[in-house]
């Protein structure tokens, strides 16, 4: 197993490099869901430093059992009632979707004397199932961040639609590159255009030459051998 994780981390590592092109390499986020403790620790002698769970209840469920040195992101929904779980175990939350989770996650913070770093997730497909600002509505939300100071937004996250053809998302993902960089070069408190976190197994090599900081990987790390 662990032989099959180490090839399977070096294998995408070079993908993502030679994808890339004008931009640096990526950096993975391990996504852990379903995967045992034991297993997911296999990647911390292979190089991945962080690790992203889906639900608050199972990262709970093997939190003392996974390596501390890992960095951990909650990737998936948080419900407001679960905040106050993640403080203090998570360094970032990458799926800040709406302004009543900011105020429950800044409230919580500010009660241990916290802070905690964030991603905006942004809906750039404007699919309405899924969570995340529409893209004309990140910029007036993030202008709003004086409102929570336990909160630090580091960047951007999407989750882009299903699609066969991974290169028609290319524009959605270019989409994404662009609005970082405009948010980046303005000047809001607590705001920091570091991470744009985007792009998962079936597009993350697009998502790497469009520009992508942190690509969020599962099976192609923890499945078979790649």
């Amino acid at each position: 197993m662990q032989n099959d994780i180490i090839h399977n981390i070096a294998y995408w590592r070079e993908r993502l490099g030679n994808a890339a092109g004008r931009y640096d390499p990526p950096e993975i986020c391990a996504v852990t869901k379903t995967v045992d403790a034991d297993t997911v620790n296999l990647a911390y002698d292979a190089g991945i430093r962080v690790i992203g769970e889906n639900r608050v209840q199972e990262l709970m469920g093997k939190l003392d059992r996974l390596d501390r040195r890992y960095e951990i992101h909650l990737i998936g929904r948080l419900q407001t009632n679960k905040a106050r779980q993640i403080i203090g175990t998570v360094r970032m939350v990458q799926s800040l979707d709406r302004q009543d989770l900011a105020a429950e996650l800044n409230r919580r913070a500010m009660q241990l004397g916290a802070t905690l770093d964030c991603l905006a997730q942004v809906n750039i497909g404007l699919e309405p199932q899924k969570g995340g600002f529409a893209p004309d509505d990140v910029i007036p939300f993030l202008k709003r961040m004086d409102d929570f100071p336990a909160l630090r937004v580091k960047g951007l996250m999407a989750i882009l639609p299903v699609a066969d053809d991974a290169d028609a998302l290319r524009p959605l993902f270019r989409q994404m590159r662009g609005l970082f960089e405009r948010i980046r070069d303005m000047d809001m408190p607590s705001v920091r255009m570091e991470t744009l976190s985007m792009g998962m197994t079936d597009d993350c090599l697009v998502a790497a030459s469009e520009g992508a900081t942190m690509v969020r990987l599962g099976r192609a790390l923890f499945g078979a051998r790649a």
